[in-house]
C-alpha cells in the first residue's frame, strides 16, 4: 500500500488494533505523528571493541557470530539467556537474566550486535543493555560490511505494550517509505538561509543517524520547523489584530503629559523615556497599539503606564489599569493618586471587598464617563461593570491573567489600544518567539535614590548571625522578610517550612512582631498580614513565594531566602526585588546547605541585572517551567532549544515575515505545503489563515 502523512498508524506492517492503540498512548495515530515520534536519546555503539580487547569493567560495543546459546536455570527460578560470540580476536560470553524469550529471537550464525558491561564471572561475560541483529544466519557472508563497524541506536519514548525496541524495528523496516510520503513545505531559498537539511534527510538523521552527532543536524532543521511555524501563526495573528479593528486615534494634546512630566518629584531613566515616546508613537499613529512593556524590578513601569493613560484621558477617552491582586491594585491606586493629585484627578480603585453600595455607586461614575482613570482587579470583567468611552487598557503582570480574562476586559471597548506590562524579564529569544505579535518596549535602569541590595550565600552555621543582624536592622526601624519554599514540614526534616519557623522565629526575636503569609490562607487573611506589614505593624514577615509580585514596603531592607537552591534562578530575582525599593542600603541573605548549589547560587549574586538572571535560567530550566511563555495555542516547542538557538529564531522570524508579506493567507501554490502543515497541525491555523 501507498503511504500517505495521514495513513493511520494501525495499516503499518507489523503495528494492528491493539499496538495502534498503544502508540495512541504516545499520542501516534498517523504516519506523520510515528515520523515525528523521535528519540528522546541515543546509545553511541559506533565504537566496535575487538573481543579479545574487553576488559573487565568497561562499557564496551562487540559485534560477533553466535556460535552457541542456551537458557540456564538458577537456584531463584530465574532463568538466563546466554550466547557465545566470536570475531576474528576471540570469543566471549554474553548473559541476559531473566530474559528467556530471547532463545525464540537469537539464533547460532547471526551476526549480533551487543552493548554494555564487562564483567567476571567464571571468565569475562557481558551483560547487554542493548542488542541488534544486524545478519541472519542465513544471510551470512565473508565481508563483515558497514554494520560491524557499530550503529548509533535510537531509544524512544515507550508506553505498556511497546517497547522502545520493538518502535526501533517498525520505523527502521519502514522509515524509507514513510519517508517518502513527506512533502518538504520549506522553500529552498529558506532552507538555504537557514543552513538546515532537506526535511527527508532530517527524518533519517533523527531516526537513523550514521554518526553519534548526525541526529544534532536533524533536530535543528525541527527546531526551525516549528520556530517558523510559530512565527507564521503570530506574525499572522498580529496583521489581522491590528486590521481587523481601528483603535482610537489619539492626538499629541501635550495637556497633561507635560504638566505630569513638569510636576514630577524625580528624573525619569533614559529608557522610560524612550518607553513613552514608543508608546505615544503607537497612539497617535494609524494602527491600533497592542505593546509588551518589560521591566525589571523596580525599573518604573507604573509611571510610564501613566503617561499613556494620561494621553487617553487628555483625548477625553477612560483609561483602565487591572493588576492581580487586591492589595496590588491598591499599592498602584496610592501611587497613581499621589501622581495625579497636582492635576485635579482622583482615580477610582474597584476591588471586590468594597461594600455593595460603594461598587454599585462606583460603577455608576464609571458608566457615565465621571471617572476616567480606573484601577482595579478582575471586578473590572465583570457583566455590571461598563465603561462610557474606554480608550486604553494596561494590564499589569499580565501573564497572571488568563486570554479570556484579559480579551473580557478588552472587549469593554471598542478596539482600545493595549499595553501589557510585566516585571519577569524575559531572554530576548523567548519575547522573539512568543510575543512577536506584540512590539516590545524594555526598561533596565532603576531611577535614581533606590538603594543598592547586596546578596550573599551563607550556610546554617551563620544563622546565629544572621538573626542577630536581622534584630539590629529591626531595631533600627527596619522590616524584614524570611521566605521558606514550602508550607508545613515535610518529610525531608532538613527542610524548613514557613508555619514551624514562623512560630520559633517570633520567640526567638522577641519583642519584635513576626507574621506568617502562605498562599493556602484565605486571600483576605493573607492581604490582612501584608498590610500590617505594609504599615509597619508587622516587622517581620515569614512568607512563601506569594510574596513574589506584590507589595512594595520601602522601609524593608532584609531578606533571607531559605533552601534558595529550591527556587528558580528568574524566582529568586524577583524575590530579591521584594527589598532595596526604598533610599537605604538592603540585603538579601541566601541561606542553604546544599554544596552543589553554591556555585550556581554565587553566580546569582554577582548580577543585579534581571535580562541576565532570566538568560541564565533559561539555559538551566528550559522553557516549559519560565513563567510568562505562551505555551497555548498548540505550541509546545519540542525541538528548539531557546538557550542556544537564537540564530534559528532570528531566521524564522526574518523568512516567516517575508513569506506573509507577498503572501498574507499563504495562498500561492508556492506555500501551499506550509498552509496544509499549519492547517494539519496547529489548531489556531485554518482561522488564522483563510483567504480574506
Amino acid at each position: 500500500m501507498t503511504l500517505r502523512v495521514d495513513t493511520p498508524v494501525q495499516f503499518l506492517k507489523g503495528v494492528g488494533p491493539r499496538r495502534a492503540e498503544a502508540f495512541g498512548r504516545l499520542g501516534v495515530r498517523t504516519v506523520e505523528d510515528l515520523l515525528y515520534h523521535v528519540p528522546h536519546r541515543y546509545l553511541d555503539a559506533t565504537t566496535v571493541t575487538p573481543i579479545a580487547k574487553a576488559a573487565v569493567g568497561q562499557e564496551v560495543t562487540l559485534v560477533g557470530r553466535v556460535v552457541s546459546k542456551a537458557v540456564m536455570p538458577t537456584r531463584r527460578r530465574l532463568r538466563i539467556f546466554r550466547a557465545v560470540l566470536k570475531d576474528a580476536s576471540g570469543v566471549i560470553e554474553c548473559a541476559w537474566p531473566g530474559q528467556a524469550f530471547l532463545d525464540r529471537v537469537i539464533r547460532p550464525g547471526q551476526l549480533l550486535l551487543v552493548t554494555g558491561p564487562v564483567k567476571f564471572y567464571h571468565g569475562r561475560q557481558v551483560t547487554p543493555r542493548e542488542q541488534i541483529v544486524l545478519e541472519d544466519a542465513d544471510e551470512a557472508t565473508d565481508q563483515p560490511g558497514a554494520a560491524s563497524e557499530g550503529l548509533v541506536l535510537p531509544v524512544y519514548p515507550a508506553t505498556e505494550g511497546l517497547s522502545h525496541r520493538q518502535i526501533r524495528r517498525l520505523i527502521a523496516e519502514q522509515l524509507d517509505d514513510m519517508v517518502a510520503a513527506v512533502e518538504d513545505h520549506l522553500p529552498p531559498d529558506v532552507r538555504r538561509a537557514a543552513a538546515v537539511m532537506p526535511l527527508a534527510d532530517t527524518l533519517r538523521a533523527v531516526h537513523a543517524p550514521s554518526t553519534p552527532g548526525a541526529w544534532e543536524d536533524g533536530r535543528r532543521r525541527l527546531a526551525f520547523d516549528e520556530l517558523f511555524d510559530l512565527q507564521l501563526v503570530v506574525a499572522r495573528a498580529r496583521h489581522l489584530a491590528r486590521q481587523a479593528a481601528k483603535g482610537p486615534r489619539f492626538e499629541h494634546r501635550r495637556e497633561l503629559t507635560t504638566a505630569l512630566r513638569a510636576a514630577l518629584p524625580f528624573e525619569l531613566t533614559a529608557g522610560q523615556k524612550q518607553a513613552i515616546r514608543e508608546i505615544a508613537a503607537d497612539m497617535t499613529g494609524t494602527t491600533r497599539m497592542h505593546r509588551l512593556l518589560m521591566g525589571d524590578v523596580g525599573t518604573g513601569k507604573t509611571v510610564v503606564a501613566l503617561f499613556a493613560m494620561l494621553l487617553a484621558v487628555e483625548n477625553a477617552y477612560q483609561a483602565v489599569f487591572m493588576a492581580p491582586t487586591e492589595l496590588l491594585v491598591e499599592q498602584h491606586g496610592r501611587t497613581l493618586g499621589e501622581l495625579l493629585a497636582p492635576h485635579g484627578i482622583m482615580p477610582e480603585v474597584l476591588v471586590g471587598r468594597l461594600a455593595a453600595g460603594e461598587k454599585a455607586a462606583m460603577r455608576e461614575r464609571i458608566a457615565a464617563g465621571g471617572a476616567r482613570v480606573i484601577v482595579g482587579t478582575h471586578a473590572l470583567i465583570q457583566e455590571q461593570t461598563a465603561f462610557h468611552r474606554l480608550g486604553l487598557v494596561v494590564i499589569d503582570e499580565q501573564h497572571r491573567f488568563g486570554v479570556a480574562q484579559r480579551s473580557a476586559l478588552i472587549e469593554k471597548g471598542e478596539a482600545p489600544d493595549v499595553l501589557l506590562l510585566s516585571a519577569t524579564p524575559i531572554p530576548r529569544t523567548l519575547a522573539l518567539t512568543f510575543y512577536g505579535d506584540l512590539d516590545i518596549s524594555v526598561l533596565t535602569e532603576r531611577p535614581a535614590g533606590r538603594g543598592a541590595v547586596s546578596t550573599g550565600v551563607r550556610s546554617s552555621r551563620d544563622r546565629a548571625k544572621i538573626y542577630a543582624f536581622l534584630q539590629e536592622r529591626c531595631a533600627a526601624g527596619r522590616q524584614a522578610y524570611v521566605v521558606y519554599p514550602v508550607i508545613e514540614e515535610s518529610e525531608r526534616v532538613d527542610l524548613k517550612a514557613a508555619t514551624t519557623m514562623a512560630g520559633q522565629l517570633a520567640e526567638r526575636l522577641a519583642p519584635l512582631r513576626v507574621g506568617l503569609v502562605h498562599g493556602r490562607m484565605k486571600a483576605d487573611e493573607r492581604d490582612a498580614v501584608m498590610r500590617a506589614f505594609r504599615d509597619g505593624e508587622v516587622q517581620v514577615l515569614v512568607a512563601t513565594t506569594v510574596i513574589e509580585v506584590g507589595i512594595d514596603v520601602p522601609n524593608a531592607t532584609v531578606m533571607v531566602i531559605e533552601h534558595p537552591e529550591r527556587f528558580g534562578l528568574a524566582q529568586l530575582h524577583q524575590l530579591r526585588g521584594r527589598v532595596g525599593r526604598g533610599a537605604e542600603e538592603s540585603h538579601c541573605i541566601l541561606l542553604t546547605d546544599e554544596r552543589a548549589a553554591v556555585p550556581r547560587l554565587k553566580r546569582f549574586a554577582r548580577t543585579q541585572d534581571g535580562f541576565r538572571i532570566a538568560e541564565l535560567d533559561l539555559a538551566e530550566r528550559g522553557i516549559g517551567e519560565l513563567a510568562g511563555t505562551r505555551q497555548s495555542g498548540g505550541f509546545m516547542l519540542r525541538f528548539a532549544n531557546l538557550a542556544t538557538d537564537e540564530d534559528l529564531v532570528r531566521h524564522a522570524r526574518t523568512a516567516a515575515l517575508a513569506v506573509l508579506q507577498g503572501d498574507p493567507t499563504l495562498a500561492q501554490r508556492a506555500h501551499a505545503p506550509i498552509r496544509r502543515r499549519i492547517e494539519r497541525r496547529y489548531e489556531r491555523g485554518i482561522e488564522l489563515f483563510q483567504v480574506g
